[in-house]
């Protein structure tokens, strides 16, 4: 710990144990009871700095994730405390408690937020052998040599799910396909503004460049068989039932509603199937889930040893059997029959610092082509 963190916090420990005493005191007994409150606090505060504990910022709000996190105590003794938020509230946190935050980890679900928080500051180089020997540099943040800000974990695709009874899959073979006209009033999504969609729409604009990006964003809006909403196991519903006919989805929720023991679930994925697009061109979709120790972690060989445990083949297979993700780890076996049903694909390799610069030119045609 510097000398001025440990300062600050000394201080900020003396301001909170005097608060509970009265006022009623001479100036000279006030001046030597604050100063016996300082030495109290100096003197906790080597233990304080010994506590195995790691709190955690994490935007993955999945339930499963619970054991993974219990395995980690119970292998390390590092208790978590953790606080849920979407990615943008976690930033937001962030830069708000600036270098008085106590977030040790920041665990995020899209690509393109782990390269802007990087590029905001609010992450520290993490130099590790580990991470480096097993997480693919093409999933991790640049390494100017003091290391790399943030580490992907677990990779999920933007499919299309359409209605077999209603489209063939020649007809929702690309991302291009759902502004064709022809899908007039049969297409549904989320938000676009969601980092699932706003990062597929980067990478979209990216390829086809601004002006038919846009063009491609009015067609997607224009066929909308009615306004955004819910989440991607709605949109998945949504075409089973015929409210419409072709959605986006990110794969983990198909692979949970294929393994799902609710008989409603399996009766909508017999009405469905899906498509990795654009196999013939540039390839699908992808996204990653990733990790960083934050800037000002107060418990930073904790935060790193956590990264190293996620890299580790337990937790991947985890991440595997546990949410239906694809490790990130080259040679992770997963039992998990649902995402071997899904099968092997072209996945597009357009590189995340693009796709992130990208969101805020996509956000503003969103906002102009009214794609809520």
């Amino acid at each position: 710990m510097s000398p001025s963190v440990a300062a600050a916090r000394t201080a900020h420990c003396v301001a909170q144990t005097a608060a509970r005493f009265t006022t009623r005191l001479t100036t000279g007994l006030r001046s030597a009871s604050l100063g016996a409150l300082a030495a109290a606090c100096l003197l906790a505060a080597p233990a304080q700095a010994q506590e195995q504990v790691l709190n955690l910022y994490s935007a993955r709000h999945y339930q499963t994730d619970e054991a993974l996190y219990g395995d980690f105590t119970k292998a390390t003794g590092i208790r978590i405390n953790r606080v849920d938020a979407d990615d943008a509230g976690i930033l937001a946190r962030l830069k708000s408690e600036g270098s008085a935050s106590p977030a040790d980890v920041i665990l995020l679900v899209d690509a393109a937020r782990l390269w802007r928080a990087e590029q905001d500051g609010l992450f520290q180089p993490v130099k590790s052998a580990t991470l480096e020997s097993r997480i693919p540099a093409a999933l991790r943040s640049k390494d100017d040599g003091s290391g790399s800000q943030w580490f992907g974990f677990s990779k999920r695709a933007r499919v299309i799910v359409y209605n077999k009874s209603a489209l063939a899959k020649t007809e929702v073979a690309t991302y291009e396909s759902l502004a064709d006209p022809k899908l007039k009033g049969k297409v549904c999504t989320r938000s676009g503004s969601h980092p699932y969609n706003l990062s597929l729409f980067a990478s979209m604009v990216e390829h086809l460049g601004a002006e038919k990006g846009e063009a491609w964003l009015q067609g997607v809006k224009n066929n909308m068989a009615r306004d955004p909403k819910g989440g991607d196991t709605d949109q998945i519903k949504a075409v089973a039932s015929g409210e419409c006919q072709v959605a986006l989805s990110n794969s983990y929720y198909v692979a949970r509603m294929m393994r799902s023991s609710n008989p409603d679930d399996r009766a909508a994925m017999e009405k469905v199937a899906i498509v990795f697009p654009d196999q013939q061109s540039y390839g699908t979709h992808t996204n990653i889930a990733g990790g960083a120790v934050a800037k000002h972690a107060p418990h930073r060989a904790a935060a790193v040893r956590f990264l190293e445990y996620l890299a580790g083949d337990d937790a991947q297979r985890y991440f595997a059997n546990g949410n239906n993700e694809w490790p990130t780890v080259a040679g992770v076996k997963a039992a998990n029959p649902a995402l071997e049903a899904l099968g092997s694909f072209k996945a597009d390799e357009l590189p995340v610092s693009v796709i992130g610069a990208n969101q805020g030119k996509v956000q503003q045609m969103l906002d102009r082509v009214g794609y809520k």
